[in-house]
């Protein structure tokens, strides 16, 4: 049985590129996911508030630089940054040791499938649909075979265009365990909380923005100086679900600020070898039980090699 669960990973993971290409297309060089990005470079500097919590090196008290790439969620490099609605926010911490971790964010808290069948099955509905968004009949058929998606999707049906990529929150959607030098653990999820406080286009601001005007953006503001988040983790409690991301935390949970991220300037020509993925973390780390974060690095894998061999 552990045989053949060690043979299905890669299967499923293929399949479920392969449905992202079926319902937007195959971009040779380009990730199936979150196609278009801009990459920077900064510095994350944390304020020791985890050391009681984790062991790990680039959240004790030293500064570490980092490679961060910001994203359009959509499959599709052409598509306007005001078409999708939900960003990224990749974060790749260099630690002291000469290795590196992964923190993978995005602009919705929740998601919209708990298991990777259950990501591939309703990635199929997307087919026909536009902007990204089912039709209302295909939503139905969605919430009626997941009705754990329902949170998630009508989170999506009501966000609106970032104003800048710089006034988004982005959250790890997943949990992981922090380990401490006693070796307790804690269930935390991450959230990036910008400096420059959350901004949003109206609808009608929409169309007067260009196709890539949250690069535009970017640059003018990198102008003006650094761009900078508080990095903050929610402490899960007794009843908070580790391996679900389709269910969202107790509201009166406890948030501890624990570093701060400067990206001071873009980086051009950084898209070809960058890859991020959610389960490369460091000892103090540990992924949680979801199968959806454990299933991404299979996935991310799979993208990683077609991009690269541009097919």
């Amino acid at each position: 049985m552990e045989e053949n669960d060690k043979n299905l990973k890669p299967k499923l993971a293929s399949e479920a590129v392969n449905v992202i290409e079926n319902v937007a297309g195959t971009y040779p060089g380009y990730r199936r996911a979150h196609a278009r990005g801009y990459v920077y470079e900064g510095v994350f500097t944390p304020n020791g508030k985890a050391s009681p919590l984790t062991v790990a090196s680039h959240l004790q008290e030293e500064a570490v630089p980092v490679i961060i790439r910001f994203s359009n969620s959509s499959p599709i490099p052409s598509h306007p940054d005001a078409i999708s609605p939900v960003k990224g926010m990749a974060v790749k911490f260099q630690l002291p040791n000469g290795e590196v971790s992964d923190l993978i964010t995005v602009t919705i808290p929740l998601f919209f499938a708990k298991t990777p069948e259950a990501f591939v099955d309703i990635a199929g509905f997307f087919k026909s649909a536009k902007e990204g968004f089912p039709n209302l009949k295909e939503l139905a058929k969605i919430l009626l075979k997941y009705p754990e998606s329902k949170a998630s999707l009508q989170m999506l049906k009501e966000m609106r265009s970032p104003a800048s990529f710089s006034t988004c929150q982005y959250y790890s959607i997943h949990a992981f365990y922090f380990i401490n030098a006693e070796g307790k653990r804690q269930a935390i999820k991450y959230e990036w909380v910008p400096d420059a406080g959350l901004s949003m286009l109206a609808k009608k601001e929409v169309a007067e923005h260009s196709a890539e005007y949250l690069n535009e953006e970017m640059e003018e503001r990198l102008k003006q100086g650094p761009v900078g988040f508080k990095l903050n983790i929610q402490i899960g409690g007794e009843n908070d679900p580790a391996d679900d991301p389709t269910k969202a935390w107790s509201e009166d949970k406890q948030v501890i600020t624990v570093g701060h991220l400067e990206i001071s300037n873009k980086l051009e020509d950084a898209e070809d070898h960058l890859l991020f993925d959610p389960t490369n973390i460091p000892e103090g780390i540990e992924c949680s039980e979801d199968p959806i974060l454990h299933f991404r690095h299979s996935a991310y894998a799979v993208s990683y090699d077609r991009r690269i061999n541009n097919k």
